[in-house]
């Protein structure tokens, strides 16, 4: 065997080790466990107890998320917090441990594979909802630890380059604390500075029965870019802009205080391009790299003197290919999509009595002929205490 031939052998022996190394690196991050098959029925609720019990681990918070939004509007109230609980305590600890995470973080990884903690919009409504159903439990304490800790996915603590501002957060953490006695004035003013089109209403610590309302469908996600990278955000739809609440001898109106599509794509009011540029340039550039070697190689090759110098370039270069092809920068798709698109608040000062309340939404006019209307019955039995009426114009 001549010293061409040895040559050529060990760069091709050389080569399979590295692609055999770098493919199964990147086939193992890809090794999920099938869902098990179940029966679909239709109904949202039993379909996702179904999805949360057999989906793959890596999508088991995405369909808690959904089903907890879907228990939420059927009434199913206790349902709904034992799901957020395990949701919230998964976002608590998020990445800790997580093999997949690790992996989809790394270039061989797709994010798709890793398991599901959702975008901060996604996971502000977790603790949104759980605070909801704190303040029905008599709990505006907890509630307002809750809407506090919405902010904080919201917001960049570490680097402070922006803030959450979302309207509803800072007024309910407002009027939790004024109801708790204490001076809740700042998280109004910054509920006021955040509104967007109509103001919240005054806050009133002496309101006992509340309004929390949502509207439309919220935002999905899609991909673009050469290698689907970047990750953007259909706009959500609504019909509704406004519910407007009639109940005993009063009307009041919760208005579209929050758009989620607009927290979707955006960070502290800023525009943002939600792109995994750094697995993107490096699938690029290891392509092209690979391109440029293996075509000078095979020129090199041609020629006896510079034959073995041109086998080991077009070796390297078939390797680069090879790299670029395991790498998988494409975007997590992956959405809580039965979010809605606005949420909105109202509040009313009720005697003890038993109340039927009709809620019309309609659109931005609050026209009283409404698209929708939603019935909800309660009774008041001490005007001390808080009465939350949680209702969407979604049926599921």
């Amino acid at each position: 065997m001549n010293l061409m031939e040895q040559t050529l052998k060990r760069c091709l022996w050389s080569l399979l080790a590295l692609a055999v190394a770098v493919l199964t690196s990147g086939c193992a991050s890809g090794r999920t466990l099938s869902a098990t098959s179940w029966v679909r029925t239709g109904d949202a609720l039993v379909d996702g107890r179904n999805a949360i019990s057999n989906a793959p681990p890596k999508d088991k918070l995405l369909w808690q998320c959904r089903t907890a939004a879907t228990a939420m509007r059927r009434g199913s109230v206790l349902e709904a917090k034992q799901i957020l609980d395990a949701v919230i305590l998964r976002i608590e600890g998020r990445f800790q441990g997580d093999r997949s995470a690790r992996k989809a973080r790394s270039l061989f990884g797709e994010e798709s594979k890793k398991s599901f903690i959702g975008e901060p919009y996604e996971r502000v409504m977790a603790y949104y909802y759980r605070g909801v159903i704190y303040w029905m439990d008599g709990e505006p304490d907890n509630a307002r630890a809750c809407f506090k800790s919405a902010m904080l996915q919201d917001s960049d603590a570490e680097k402070k380059e922006f803030a959450a501002d979302y309207v509803l957060l800072d007024y309910l953490d407002g009027l939790a604390t004024s109801k708790l006695a204490g001076d809740g004035s700042d998280s109004f003013k910054r509920a006021l500075a955040s509104a967007k089109t109509v103001p919240p209403p005054p806050l009133d610590s002496s309101a006992n029965v509340l309004f929390f309302v949502e509207m439309g469908r919220g935002p999905t996600k899609y991909a673009t870019g050469e290698y689907a990278q970047e990750l953007r955000f259909r706009q959500g739809h609504s019909d509704s802009r406004v519910a407007r609440i009639v109940v005993g001898n009063q009307t009041v109106i919760a208005n579209a205080l929050d758009d989620l599509s607009f927290q979707a794509t955006t960070r502290g009011g800023r525009v943002m391009d939600h792109i995994l540029a750094n697995k993107a340039v490096f699938k690029s550039t290891t392509d092209t790299l690979g391109n440029v070697a293996l075509i000078s190689g095979l020129i090199l090759s041609q020629n006896k003197g510079t034959q073995e110098a041109g086998l080991g370039i077009a070796a390297a270069g078939l390797l680069s290919k090879i790299i670029s092809s395991a790498t998988t920068p494409t975007a997590d798709t992956r959405a809580w999509e039965n979010l809605p698109q606005y949420l909105g608040f109202a509040s009313a000062h009720l005697p003890p009595g038993q109340y039927s309340a009709r809620i019309e939404f309609s659109d931005s006019s609050a026209s009283p002929t409404a698209r929708t209307t939603r019935l909800a019955t309660f009774t008041v039995t001490d005007p001390r205490k808080d009465i939350v009426i949680f209702v969407s114009d979604q049926t599921q």
